[in-house]
């Protein structure tokens, strides 16, 4: 799939005042810092497309963007946020919740998982929140190019290692950079497939 257009439509902390469910959506979500707003502006080939920023929890509405006037891309707030109240991050966690529980147009949920660090419980505990609601996603790996070839594989394995405990398939997974571009084709492509296979 090639995005030939990217439009910003609106941000809101409330499922009910998202857009009309008209389009396919696809959502993206993952812990602060994990660099989701740069993977957004990688695959969509857009500079500022989605803010990105130094402080963690930057994201704190949900984003939408109409792509290819076909399908909206969903940025997300962030989970894990260093350096906000645990009121905010209630208040975050109720948006989130609400938005994958009640939207009824979307078709999969991308989380970003940091390729350099070791499995994080909290990654872990949502993804498995998600398999317990019965909620379609796939995983991406982020920043693939801070790691030789080999430690990312290495880092992806034993990532699926702790996944094996809780789950009897493994979710789809994508290796990917926002600084070399790697995995956008594979991310963009695997879109395309699951759009093709609801029509």
């Amino acid at each position: 799939m090639k995005i030939k257009s990217a439009e910003f439509i609106m941000s809101n902390s409330d499922v009910r005042k998202c857009p009309p469910a008209d389009r396919p959506e696809f959502a993206f979500i993952g812990r602060s810092n994990v660099g989701k707003s740069s993977l957004i502006n990688m695959l969509t080939n857009r500079k500022n497309l989605a803010k990105t920023s130094g402080k963690p929890g930057k994201t704190q509405l949900i984003n939408h963007f109409k792509i290819n006037n076909h399908w909206y891309l969903v940025d997300l707030p962030g989970y894990g946020w260093a350096k906000v109240s645990k009121t905010v991050r209630s208040k975050f966690g109720d948006i989130i919740a609400s938005y994958l529980e009640e939207r009824e147009n979307l078709v999969c949920t991308f989380v970003l998982i940091d390729i350099r660090l070791k499995p994080q419980p909290i990654d872990l505990e949502f993804i498995n929140w998600m398999g317990e609601n019965n909620l379609p996603f796939a995983l991406i790996f982020t920043k693939a190019d801070k790691l030789s070839k080999n430690k990312v594989q290495a880092s992806r394995a034993a990532f699926n290692k702790v996944l094996k405990s809780d789950w009897a398939e493994l979710p789809v997974s994508f290796i990917t950079s926002s600084l070399s571009k790697e995995g956008a084709d594979d991310v963009l492509d695997y879109i395309e497939d699951v759009m093709g296979a609801l029509e």
